[in-house]
């Protein structure tokens, strides 16, 4: 079993998504300005419900940035690269399973059995590109080099956080000057 979520970062993520979050298991990774800006989520909700997402970004400006970023096209483009590039696409199916094995292993840990999404990822991967936001979440969870469209989508972004925190009334010491 995981550790509890500290409640300041339950409030930041209700903060950020505008809705009480479900089925936190960890804070999967923190923007420079201390608050959580992707939660790795339980493979199955408390509800019940299956849930593949096990990287969700909830940094409402990176999240908008990102959105940005579909509407403009580069998910095709990416989705193209992966046809025309082998190499490219071996890395991306890499992802998708690491992806997998550590979604399995929080299965594991939590004693949780689901098979509804066995196998399936999230974002479109190991073969289509579908969610720029889910790839992004993997890349600052799982690191740089994991995820190769995940660590582009980052390079995209630039610095989101120096205009400030998501959420300025919960911002902790590090501000948003790092």
């Amino acid at each position: 079993m995981s550790e509890p979520i500290a409640p300041a970062d339950v409030e930041a993520v209700a903060a950020q998504l505008g809705r009480v979050p479900r089925g936190i298991h960890e804070i999967g990774h923190r923007c420079p300005c201390s608050l959580p800006d992707v939660v790795t989520t339980e493979p199955r909700l408390p509800d019940g419900t299956p849930f593949p997402t096990t990287y969700y970004l909830t940094c409402p400006t990176a999240t908008g940035r990102i959105s940005t970023l579909e509407s403009e096209g580069v998910m095709k483009r990416m989705e193209a690269r992966l046809a025309e590039d082998p190499e490219l696409a071996d890395a991306y199916r890499g992802a998708h399973e690491a992806y997998l094995a550590a979604r399995s292993a929080i299965a594991e840990a939590e004693g949780l059995d689901v098979p509804e999404i066995e196998g399936i990822s999230a974002g479109g991967m190991p073969t289509r590109v579908k969610c720029l936001h889910v790839l992004a979440g993997q890349a600052l969870a799982q690191g740089r080099g994991v995820n190769p469209l995940g660590d582009e989508v980052l390079d995209a972004l630039g610095p989101w956080w120096q205009g400030g925190s998501c959420v300025p009334s919960l911002a902790g010491p590090a501000g948003a000057e790092s």
